[in-house]
């Protein structure tokens, strides 16, 4: 397929959309990735997603698909004669959706929660939770990989990206706020695939540098800082 014809409507430092970059880059799918400013949202991105008006946007030929999980099992569907992302067990399947949804609607907002916390007390109670998170996501890690290196065994699956894509702004927020997230003592499994996983040719090209992504959070908290100073 010619690179033209698969695009992602997104920016580098977003973790879903480097869902869909890794999603790919497994495939071993060319793409060209269209950059999007937000400022104003491009024309593009406001005719491919209307309803959440949102990154990313996978264009396939000329037809958009959106939300990261769904343009990653789109993706494993499509380019079916590549490595698997799912897997292929239903219960497996299953288990590996539940965690994803766990990820994103319990363990990174609390992460986001740490950049957040106004005083000691609500950072330590915030640092807290993620790391109650991250051991339930270690314990998952021992079950489903089965003492491999990843998730979802030998290779990188649908488990592995949708974590993995965070892993950029864990290291953020414990380079900003001095804490120690992926502890190798407390989160053995977790700490090696996180290394694992990163340096994955499917990845390392997409995940940001810790310094790069850095500023692009002291941008974020600036802008938020402002907002509420506004009201």
């Amino acid at each position: 397929m010619a690179k033209s014809d698969v695009k992602v409507l997104g920016a580098w430092p977003s973790p879903y959309v480097m869902r869909a970059r890794i999603a790919l880059n497994v495939k071993s799918v060319e793409y060209e990735l269209l950059e999007e400013t937000f400022a104003p949202k491009s024309q593009l991105l406001l005719q491919s997603n209307p309803v959440h008006k949102k990154i990313p946007v996978l264009i396939h030929g000329d037809k958009p698909v959106c939300e990261s999980l769904i343009i990653v099992e789109y993706i494993d569907e499509v380019w079916a004669s590549g490595p698997s992302i799912l897997p292929s067990d239903p219960l497996d399947r299953a288990t590996a959706r539940f965690w994803a949804a766990y990820v994103d609607e319990k363990w990174f907002p609390s992460l986001r929660g740490i950049g957040a916390a106004e005083g000691d007390e609500a950072r330590k109670a915030a640092v807290k939770q993620v790391a109650e998170g991250l051991a339930q996501m270690e314990e998952a890690f021992q079950k489903t990989s089965k003492g491999k290196d990843f998730f979802s065994g030998d290779k990188i699956g649908y488990l592995d990206i949708a974590f993995g894509c965070f892993l950029g702004w864990l290291r953020v927020t414990e380079k900003m706020n001095g804490v120690k997230l992926l502890d190798e003592a407390k989160i053995p499994g977790l700490a090696k695939w996180a290394e694992k996983f990163s340096a994955d040719p499917a990845v390392k090209d997409v995940m940001p540098e810790t310094d790069k992504l850095a500023e692009v959070a002291k941008i974020i908290m600036a802008r938020l800082r402002a907002a509420g100073a506004s009201k």
